[in-house]
């Protein structure tokens, strides 16, 4: 399986995690959604809220929609402490 057959992730995102040096589904999967989003944010300054959910819903191979309303709350206060000034 490569990175665009996980939900919510297109041609674009995968090029972007690649860049990252993440390039399997397993990698993504074993450092998780906020670390990765870390390493994208160095690299991507339009690193946002939904792409962040975007990489959690690929762990999970579920559209970011369908993420947990406590994940959603999770995810957003993580995003909002690491965001860059």
């Amino acid at each position: 399986m490569t990175l665009e057959q996980l939900p919510n992730i297109g041609k674009t995102l995968a090029e972007k995690l690649e860049q990252a040096e993440i390039t399997t589904p397993e990698q993504l999967t074993a450092i998780g959604s906020e670390k990765a989003f870390v390493k994208l944010s160095i690299i991507d300054d339009s690193a946002c809220y939904n792409m962040l959910c975007a990489l959690e819903g690929a762990i999970q191979r579920i559209r970011w929609h369908s993420l947990s309303a406590e994940k959603k709350l999770e995810l957003k206060e993580f995003f909002e402490m690491n965001k860059r000034s």
